[in-house]
């Protein structure tokens, strides 16, 4: 049962973390995401490279 409890506070802790990537992307200046080269756009697929370590077998460029 423990176990149980365990995996759904990390499901919930990545679906915390990634939900907070994306709305920190979003907010991110035009300016700052051109110099990093990211198109706005792309902020659920950036957010859950980073957070689940998935790139949907793409490349993040």
């Amino acid at each position: 049962m423990t176990d149980l409890i365990t995996r759904i506070r990390e499901i919930a802790d990545r679906r915390a973390r990634y939900a907070r990537t994306v709305q920190e992307l979003r907010a991110m200046p035009l300016d700052v995401a051109l110099d990093l080269d990211l198109h706005k756009g792309d902020a659920e697929r950036i957010a859950r490279a980073a957070v689940y370590g998935d790139a949907g077998g793409k490349s993040l460029r």
